[in-house]
C-alpha cells in the first residue's frame, strides 16, 4: 500500500488498497474513512492539505487530496454511481472489478470494456451539495488560513489554467488513471448505445455518475456561468460536493471543512457535448429547459470542480484563531481556551477603549456595541428566537464616512461581515430573499443567504427620499423579519420556506431606524476629528497585531461558552422586575425582562442595564 505523502498526492491509491485486500465486502469503505482520521490526526497534518480557498485550482494535481472551507448554497437530487463494477479484457477475457466510490469517471482502460451484466456489479446513492467559500469572509481570517497553510504546491504539470484542454497523456505519473483520454472517450461512446437516457440497471456510459442525465449535460458556453454568490463581489472557486454518508447531517447555509478527492477530469466536456446533441432531437421546449437544467448542475469542471468526501465537518465558527469546537467537552480541557479564560476581564477593558475611540468617544455606546457584537441566538421558544441583540446607532452623522470606517473596524474584528447600503435604489434593484429556479432546478442564493453569526451591518444614513417598489417593499419586510424573528423565509414560488438563523445586525441611522431594533442608542461624539480616514487609520495601525487578535478570540469564543443561572439570580431578577414594575408601571413590559435577561447573559451586562435605567448617565439617549 503506498506509504509516506502518497495519501496526499494519491488518495485514490490508498482507496484502491483498502478494496483491493476487502473485495466487496463494504468494511473496506469504513478503513479508508479511518485511515484518513487517522492521517488528519498526525502532528499538523491538515495543514499539509491544499486547500481549495487558498490554492488556485491550476496548481493543483487531479484526483488529489484536498479540502475545502465553504458554505452550503444548495442541495441537488440525490445520484446514483456505479459503487462496484467489472470490466473485461477482450483478448485475455481476464476480469477486473473497480469501485466508482470518490470517482466523477469509471476506469476503463485499453481493451477493457464494461461488463453490464455481471452479477458483482453494484449501484450505491450519493448526495450532491453546491458550495462556496464562506460568504463575507473577513480578510483577516483569509489570510490566518494562508498563513497557517504549510501545503507546498506548485503549477500543475499535468493541465494548463485552460483545463479544458488537458490530456490524459500528460498524467502517466498517476498510478490510477492510465487511460488515456481517447480510450474513455471511445469506451464512452461505446456504452452509450446499450442504454436510455436515464440509469435503469444499465448505464448509458461509463460515467459513474448514472442517475438522471442531469448532472452530466449540455452547456451553453455563449452566456457566462453563474457561480450564484450570496454576495456580490465574492471571490473564490464554488465545487460541486459528493458526499457518501451521513448527508442527512447536513443542510442549507451550513459551513463545513470538507477532505476529500479533488475531480477535474476533462472527459466531462466531452461528454456534456454528446448529451447536447441528443438532446437536440428532443421537443425543443423541452429540450430547452432541460438544457439549463443540465448546464446548472454539471458546470465545466475547470470552472466548478468536483470534490468526493472523505471526511465532512461542520464548523461552528471560522475563526483561525481558536479551536475548531468550543461547545463539548474538548474545549473545556483546551489548554488554549482556559488561559484565557482568566484574561477576559482586561482584554475587554481594552476592546472597550478601542471601540470608545472608534465611536468618537462615546463609551456607553461602546459597551452596547460589545454585548451586540457576542450575542447569539442560543435557543428558541416557539417562534421567540432568545439571545438576539439587535442594536440601532442613531445620530450618524449623514453624508460622511463615520458608518463606513465604522464597519472596516468591525471587519477586523469579526470572522465574516457584510455592510448593505440602505439606498432606494439597492432596496428597489438588490435581490435579498433566495428563490427557487424550477427551469434550472436550483435555489438562486440572495444577499440574506448567510450563515450563523455573520455580522450585518444596514447603513441607513444613506437612504434618501423615494418611492420603494413592490421589491423594495418585499426587501424591507425581510430584514424586518430577520432582525425580529431570526429567520428568512425563502421564495419556492408557490409557497415559502422558513430558514431560521443567528445574524447579529447592526443598523447605523441618523434620526431612529425605520427597522425595528432590541435597543437604541443615539451616538454622542465627544469628539469631532477634522479627517475620519486619517483618525480611524491611525486607531487601527496603533493596536498590536497580538492584542488585536485577543479582541477577535474574545468575541468569538464569548458567543459559545455555557451559561448558567442559579436559582437564587433567577429570584434576583423576578424581584428586580417587580420593583420596576412598581415605580414604571406603564414603561416596563414582558418585553424589557425578556431583554433584560439576554443582557444579564453578556459579561458585565447586568450592571450595564443597570446603569442605563437609572438614568445614568443622564444625557445617553437609549431605549430598549
Amino acid at each position: 500500500m503506498p506509504c509516506g505523502e502518497d495519501w496526499l498526492s494519491h488518495p485514490l491509491g490508498i482507496v484502491q488498497g483498502f478494496f483491493a485486500q476487502n473485495g466487496v465486502n463494504p468494511d473496506w469503505e469504513k478503513k479508508v474513512i479511518e485511515y484518513f482520521k487517522e492521517k488528519l490526526k498526525e502532528n499538523n497534518a491538515p495543514k499539509w492539505v491544499p486547500s481549495l480557498n487558498e490554492v488556485p485550482l491550476h496548481y493543483l494535481k487531479p484526483n488529489s487530496f484536498v479540502k475545502f472551507r465553504c458554505m452550503i448554497q444548495d442541495m441537488f437530487d440525490p445520484e446514483f454511481y456505479m459503487g462496484v463494477y467489472e470490466t473485461v479484457n477482450q483478448t485475455t477475457k481476464a476480469r477486473v472489478l473497480h469501485f466508482g466510490k470518490y470517482r466523477d469517471v469509471a476506469e476503463c482502460g485499453p481493451q477493457q470494456e464494461l461488463d453490464l451484466s455481471s452479477p458483482r456489479s453494484t449501484t450505491a446513492e450519493r448526495q450532491t451539495f453546491y458550495c462556496v467559500p464562506v460568504p463575507g469572509e473577513s480578510s483577516w481570517v483569509k489570510e490566518a488560513y494562508v498563513n497557517a497553510n504549510q501545503a507546498r504546491v506548485s503549477p500543475s504539470t499535468s493541465y494548463t489554467p485552460s483545463r479544458h484542454k488537458r490530456s490524459y497523456e500528460d498524467d502517466e505519473d498517476m498510478d490510477l488513471q492510465p487511460n488515456k483520454q481517447k480510450d474513455q472517450h471511445a469506451g464512452a461512446q461505446q456504452a452509450g448505445g446499450l442504454g436510455g437516457l436515464h440509469w435503469c440497471g444499465e448505464p448509458k456510459r461509463l460515467e459513474t455518475e448514472a442517475s438522471s442525465g442531469q448532472q452530466l449535460s449540455s452547456l451553453n458556453l455563449s452566456s457566462p456561468f453563474d457561480l450564484n454568490f450570496p454576495l456580490p463581489g465574492e471571490k473564490g472557486p464554488a465545487c460541486l460536493v459528493k458526499v457518501y454518508e451521513d448527508w442527512d447531517c447536513f443542510k442549507v447555509n451550513d459551513v463545513l471543512e470538507l477532505y476529500g478527492v479533488l475531480s477535474v477530469d476533462p472527459v466531462l466536456s466531452i461528454l456534456n457535448n454528446e448529451e447536447r446533441e441528443a438532446s437536440a432531437l428532443l421537443d425543443p421546449m423541452e429540450c430547452t429547459d432541460m438544457a439549463e437544467e443540465q448546464r446548472v448542475h454539471s458546470p465545466p469542471a475547470s470552472l466548478v470542480p468536483r470534490i468526493h468526501v472523505i471526511l465532512a465537518q461542520k464548523l461552528q465558527h471560522i475563526n483561525p484563531l481558536l479551536p475548531t469546537c468550543l461547545n463539548k467537552e474538548e474545549s473545556r480541557t483546551c489548554k488554549f481556551v482556559s488561559s484565557f479564560m482568566s484574561e477576559l476581564s482586561p482584554v475587554r477593558a481594552e476592546l472597550l477603549g478601542f471601540l470608545t475611540h472608534a465611536l468618537l468617544g462615546d463609551s456607553l455606546a461602546a459597551e452596547y456595541l460589545i454585548l451586540h457584537l457576542i450575542s447569539t441566538v442560543y435557543t428558541r421558544r416557539d417562534v421567540l428566537p432568545l439571545g438576539k441583540f439587535t442594536v440601532n446607532l442613531s445620530g450618524c452623522p449623514q453624508n460622511s464616512t463615520f458608518t463606513e470606517h465604522l464597519y472596516r473596524i468591525i471587519q477586523h474584528l469579526v470572522p465574516a461581515s457584510f455592510r448593505l447600503q440602505m439606498t432606494i435604489e439597492n432596496m428597489n434593484q438588490l435581490k435579498f430573499i433566495p428563490h427557487k429556479d424550477y427551469t434550472a432546478n436550483r435555489l438562486v442564493s440572495g444577499l440574506l443567504q448567510l450563515p450563523n453569526n455573520t455580522s450585518l451591518v444596514i447603513d441607513e444614513t444613506l437612504l434618501e427620499q423615494g418611492q420603494l417598489d413592490t421589491s423594495g417593499v418585499h426587501n424591507v419586510t425581510a430584514l424586518s423579519n430577520l432582525i425580529t424573528w431570526q429567520k428568512v423565509d425563502y421564495d419556492f414560488s408557490y409557497h415559502q420556506m422558513e430558514f431560521p438563523c443567528s445574524i447579529n445586525v447592526l443598523v447605523t441611522s441618523e434620526g431612529r431606524s425605520l427597522l425595528p431594533a432590541d435597543c437604541q442608542i443615539h451616538l454622542q461624539p465627544q469628539l469631532i476629528p477634522p479627517n475620519m480616514e486619517e483618525y480611524m487609520n491611525s486607531l487601527l495601525s496603533t493596536v498590536l497585531p497580538s492584542v488585536l487578535n485577543k479582541f477577535r478570540i474574545y468575541l468569538t469564543l464569548l458567543r459559545f461558552l455555557d451559561y448558567n443561572i442559579s436559582d437564587d439570580i433567577t429570584k434576583a431578577v423576578e424581584d428586580d422586575f417587580v420593583e420596576m414594575r412598581k415605580n414604571d408601571p406603564q414603561s416596563i413590559t414582558a418585553d424589557d425582562l425578556h431583554q433584560l435577561l439576554v443582557v444579564a447573559r453578556f459579561p458585565h451586562g447586568s450592571p450595564l442595564w443597570k446603569r442605563t435605567h437609572e438614568g445614568n448617565p443622564p444625557d445617553s439617549a437609549i431605549s430598549t
